[in-house]
């Protein structure tokens, strides 16, 4: 990786970021990037490619129920979708 490569990434994450806050904020982002998003999209092309419809979807929603369970800077977490895509009986040991 070249280092005009490592200022474009740092650029992007953390960009003015003036407090802890920010930086952490831009971390989660980039993590999110390389562990999530570029491995969905790589994979919703090819469902493209081969002549699938794709649908992409980022849920962003914070659930009433993280409340005091997650820090507030955490807006939803890797299958917080499920209560609201299928309903909260499925979370809650009902079925």
């Amino acid at each position: 990786i070249t280092s005009e490569v490592v200022d474009r990434v740092y650029k992007e994450y953390m960009g003015d970021a003036e407090s802890p806050a920010q930086v952490r904020d831009g971390l989660l982002d980039a993590m999110g990037d390389v562990y999530f998003v570029t491995s969905a999209v790589e994979v919703a092309r090819h469902h493209r490619d081969a002549g699938n419809p794709v649908y992409f979807y980022e849920f962003q929603h914070r659930p009433s129920s993280a409340d005091g369970v997650i820090p507030e800077f955490v807006k939803a977490d890797h299958g917080a979708e499920i209560a609201f895509i299928f309903g909260k009986p499925f979370l809650a040991g009902d079925v």
